[in-house]
């Protein structure tokens, strides 16, 4: 059985950081596929009408497919090119939530993640949903710097 690391993306460079781990740890490990994820932050809880969320989820559709094209299937078909058992995922929620829960249903044996910030300390040190997944998280968390 394949061991499976989730790569969780964040639409920086530093997410490049995080597939450069990843890869060196699948080549350690031997037989591994890489599940690189992208989460796009979106919020539930709005009130809205029907038509104000027939829009919503027309926006919601359209995120995702500019995210698989623009950022998800690049990284994966360069994962493939180097010969690396490679897929893709986008959702929409949580970050933190939908890290562990997709690691969770894809029986991943860790999550890779880089490094981001701009805000307060913790913020400093991890980000704010890689300091969420690291303190929730179901898998073992490996944060790149």
């Amino acid at each position: 059985m394949a061991a499976k690391l989730l790569i969780g993306l964040d639409g920086s460079g530093s997410g490049s950081r995080a597939v450069d781990y990843a890869k060196k740890l699948a080549l350690l490990i031997g037989n591994c596929e890489l599940i690189v994820v992208y989460i796009i932050e979106w919020s539930t809880y709005s009130f809205q009408s029907a038509e104000e969320n027939a829009v919503r989820h027309k926006r919601r559709e359209e995120e995702i497919e500019a995210a698989t094209s623009r950022l998800v299937n690049p990284a994966v078909e360069a994962l493939k090119a180097e010969g690396f058992s490679a897929r893709g995922i986008v959702k929409h929620g949580d970050v933190a939530d939908l890290l562990d829960k997709t690691a969770v249903a894809e029986k991943a044996d860790q999550i890779i993640v880089s490094r981001t910030s701009d805000g307060g300390i913790v913020e400093r040190v991890f980000g704010s949903a890689t300091a969420s997944l690291v303190m929730h998280a179901c898998v073992p968390v490996t944060v790149v710097g």
